[in-house]
């Protein structure tokens, strides 16, 4: 005898329930979004696959005996229903894959997420999206932090969208220049997109578009965040390795992104740094070697960087600002600006308190 489906009615599904058929798929145990999507694509929809009788289930692909005794359990769609009225009391968006919002980005990937937890405003993102993803170690040197600022805020001011997963180091730095510049940065959760991982970024993830495919409320774990790094992959046109190491989730991250068939850069670092030997491997393997904004937006075709407006600084400030290229030390800028020390450091102390320029780990660059 065939047990009751879950939906039986017959009708085309609307939005709404195929996301609540997706959702339900997805707080069934056993079906990971692989067997979720080929669900979807045998029945037609999530919602057609709920309703189908034990004897079609039998005949989709990948599914064992627990994930077939699971389906259409009362369980998993009060989990479903209890989640989008959460979702709506917090002013998250849920996008079911198939749906109308679900970023077509995302198809580049074998088992893109049947759902995305969505806080802030998705921008678009096209198969071959005009995104970036910025990814490096934690444990960044100051050089780094200063680099990937530099190239984030250029990246967004050619209106480029910066992606990252809000970790220490790199991806705060990314982030923040990115927002400060006036640009768009998302941020991919290894936690729910009400969990904010580590806490002190909680008022920087306030400015950000935050994603998650973590039910509201799921704390960070371990095996999450290489997980989520195939969503930056996915979700970029090309990806950055600032710094990390041979065995690090910068390189996991690259890995999927060319399993994406998207474009990987790497910035070369000094010789013998564990941190400068992941972006090394990428090099020696065919990344795109990366010193600015603009070897990126020139190798994917996306012009360059503009130009800064006008700036009515005395002509010291002006100088010194100018000699700012690329981070520099004091000693550097005194070279390259051909004025006296106390000059050098009178300007930089004005750009400072302007907001034009910043200091960090005795090296200068631009906001």
């Amino acid at each position: 005898m065939t047990s009751r489906p879950l939906f039986a009615d017959l009708h085309a599904p609307s939005a709404p329930e195929e996301l609540l058929a997706l959702l339900t798929l997805r707080f069934t145990p056993g079906l990971g979004p692989r067997r979720t999507e080929s669900l979807r694509v045998h029945f037609g929809s999530a919602h057609a696959a709920l309703r189908a009788p034990r004897s079609e289930l039998r005949g989709v692909p990948g599914l064992d005996t627990r994930s077939l005794a699971a389906i259409g359990t009362p369980k998993a769609a009060e989990q479903a229903q209890a989640e989008l009225t959460e979702a709506a009391r917090l002013g998250v968006t849920l996008l079911g894959r198939g749906l109308d919002g679900y970023p077509p980005a995302l198809d580049a990937l074998e088992d893109a997420p049947a759902v995305l937890w969505v806080l802030g405003a998705l921008p678009d993102l096209p198969v071959v999206p005009r995104a970036v993803g910025i990814v490096g170690t934690r444990a960044a040197s100051p050089h780094a932090v200063s680099l990937t600022r530099t190239v984030a805020a250029d990246l967004a001011r050619a209106g480029v969208v910066v992606v990252s997963g809000l970790a220490r180091g790199i991806d705060t730095a990314a982030h923040g220049a990115a927002v400060e510049a006036g640009g768009i940065s998302i941020g991919v959760l290894g936690s729910a997109v009400n969990v904010i991982y580590p806490r002190e970024n909680e008022r920087l993830a306030e400015r950000l578009t935050l994603i998650s495919e973590y039910p509201l409320g799921t704390g960070p774990a371990q095996h999450h965040f290489p997980t989520r790094n195939r969503l930056i992959a996915a979700l970029s046109a090309g990806t950055l390795v600032v710094e990390g190491e041979r065995k690090s989730g910068s390189l996991i991250t690259a890995t999927h992104a060319l399993e994406c068939g998207r474009t990987v850069f790497a910035v070369p670092g000094r010789a013998g740094d564990p941190r400068a030997a992941g972006p090394h491997a990428l090099i020696r393997d065919g990344a795109v070697l990366t010193e600015s904004a603009a070897d990126i937006l020139t190798e994917l075709g996306w012009g360059s960087v503009p130009q800064q407006p006008a700036l009515n600084l005395p002509p010291e400030q002006a100088q010194v600002l100018a000699a700012i290229n690329a981070p520099a030390t004091l000693d550097d800028l005194q070279a390259r600006a051909r004025l006296p020390l106390a000059d050098v450091q009178t300007a930089l102390v004005m750009l400072q308190l302007a907001g034009l320029v910043e200091e960090v780990g005795g090296r200068w660059s631009r906001r």
